[in-house]
C-alpha cells in the first residue's frame, strides 16, 4: 500500500454530547491536500508477483470513519478524557491493570479480554474506556460499551415496542470488542441472567474478545464442589446476598468468563477516588484511578 500521508497526524477531538462522548476528526477531508477533498487515493498492491493500481481511503478519511465508530461505541460522557496516561494506581493490583490494558491494546487482536474488579470509585471504568477509546481511534476496531443493568431495562423498554431481546443484543455481539460494565448488578432475575448468558454465550462461540467490570469478588466460592451446578431457580436465590461474581452471574458465565479473560482484583481498601475528591475541595481532583 502507499505510505501514510502528512494529513494522518492530524488529532481528533474529543468531548461530551449529551450522555455519551463522542469524537470528531480536527481537519476536514474536504481541505486535504493530498486527495483534493474527495477522501480517496490511488495505491499500488503487489500481490502473488502481479501489480495492482487501487483506490482507497485518505488517512484523513480513515480517521473521519474511526472517529464515527467511536462515537457510536457509546462511551460513557464523563470518561471522555480517559487514557491510560491520566490512571494514577495506588498499589500494585491498580498497577497490573493499567499495564494489563496498555498490553492488551499494543496486543490486540492476538489477546484475551479481561475482567477488573473492585470497590466503587476504582478506575474500572476508566480503563475499560480508555482501552475501547484506543482500539477505535488509533486501531480502527469495532467497539462498544454497555452497562449491565441499563441493557437489561433498554431490552425492557424494547418489550414494549414488540422487539425482542436478541434483536438488541445482535449489535453487541458483533463488535469487535465490547466492554460490559457493572457485570453482576441487578437484582438476579432468571431475564437479566438468560439476558446475560445469551450474549457473553454469543461473543464466545464466535470468539470475539469482551472486557469487563464489577464490584464483585472474582474468588470461586470454597462450597462449589459440594454444592453442584446450580439451575437458574437455585441460583437466583443463591445470588441474592453474595458477594461472589461467580454466584451472580452462575457457573456457565464464570467457567467462559476464565477462557476468554485475565482477572485482576483490587483491593478491599482501594480508595474510592470520587469521594477523595470531595474530600480535597477539589471537584475536578487529580487524574481518575
Amino acid at each position: 500500500m502507499s505510505s501514510p500521508r502528512a494529513c494522518e497526524t492530524s488529532g481528533y477531538s474529543v468531548q461530551r454530547q449529551g450522555d455519551f462522548a463522542t469524537a470528531s476528526v480536527t481537519q476536514n477531508v474536504r481541505d486535504c491536500a493530498d486527495c483534493g477533498g474527495t477522501g480517496l487515493l490511488r495505491a499500488t498492491v503487489n500481490e502473488n508477483g502481479r501489480t495492482y493500481d487501487v483506490v482507497e481511503p485518505c488517512p484523513r478519511a480513515r480517521m473521519v470513519a474511526r472517529a464515527a465508530a467511536f462515537s457510536s461505541a457509546h462511551l460513557p460522557a464523563v470518561h471522555a478524557q480517559a487514557s491510560f496516561d491520566t490512571f494514577r494506581p495506588s498499589n500494585v493490583e491498580q498497577a497490573r491493570a493499567v499495564q494489563l490494558a496498555r498490553e492488551f491494546s499494543a496486543k490486540y487482536p492476538q489477546t484475551r479480554g479481561f475482567v477488573l474488579s473492585g470497590p466503587v470509585g476504582t478506575g474500572k471504568t476508566h480503563l475499560l474506556c480508555a482501552t475501547l477509546k484506543h482500539l477505535a481511534l488509533e486501531l480502527g476496531a469495532r467497539v462498544a460499551y454497555v452497562e449491565i443493568s441499563l441493557l437489561y431495562a433498554q431490552i425492557r423498554r424494547g418489550f414494549q415496542d414488540g422487539k425482542s431481546g436478541g434483536e438488541i443484543i445482535q449489535p453487541l455481539s458483533q463488535v469487535d470488542v465490547l466492554a460490559i460494565d457493572e457485570l453482576g448488578k441487578g437484582r438476579g432475575s432468571a431475564f437479566e441472567l438468560d439476558t446475560l448468558d445469551e450474549l457473553i454465550a454469543r461473543r464466545y462461540n464466535s470468539g470475539r474478545v469482551t472486557l469487563f467490570a464489577t464490584n464483585y469478588s472474582l474468588k470461586s466460592p470454597e462450597d462449589r464442589a459440594q454444592r453442584g451446578y446450580l439451575g437458574t431457580d437455585a441460583l437466583v436465590d443463591a445470588s441474592k446476598e453474595s458477594k461472589l461474581l461467580a454466584d451472580r452471574v452462575g457457573d456457565r458465565i464464570y467457567s467462559r468468563l476464565c477462557e476468554m479473560c485475565e482477572f485482576v482484583e483490587f483491593p478491599g481498601n482501594t480508595a474510592d477516588q470520587r469521594r477523595t475528591k470531595t474530600v480535597s475541595g477539589n471537584p475536578n481532583g487529580p487524574p481518575r484511578r
